[in-house]
C-alpha cells in the first residue's frame, strides 16, 4: 500500500521545497534577525506552556482565526 502525502490547504510539494530552501540557505545572522523581528512584533507574543496544553492552545487559535476570517 502506497502512502500518500497530505499537505495543508494551499500547499504542495514545491511550496514545501521552497520554504525548506529559504530556511536552509539563511545565514545564522539572517536567521537571528528574523527571529528577533518576530519576537518584537506587537501583534504576537511568545510564552511557555506545558506540552499537554498545546492542543488546547491550538484549538483556541484555530477558533480565533475562523472568527477573524468570517468577519
Amino acid at each position: 500500500m502506497k502512502k500518500t502525502n497530505e499537505f495543508p490547504s494551499g500547499w504542495d510539494e514545491q511550496r514545501i521545497r521552497d520554504v525548506l530552501e529559504y530556511y536552509e540557505s539563511q545565514t545564522d545572522e539572517e536567521a537571528a534577525a528574523q527571529h528577533d523581528a518576530a519576537l518584537s512584533s506587537p501583534e504576537h507574543t511568545v510564552m511557555e506552556v506545558p506540552a499537554e496544553l498545546v492542543p488546547v492552545f491550538r484549538q483556541l487559535i484555530a477558533e480565533h482565526e475562523r472568527k477573524r476570517a468570517s468577519r
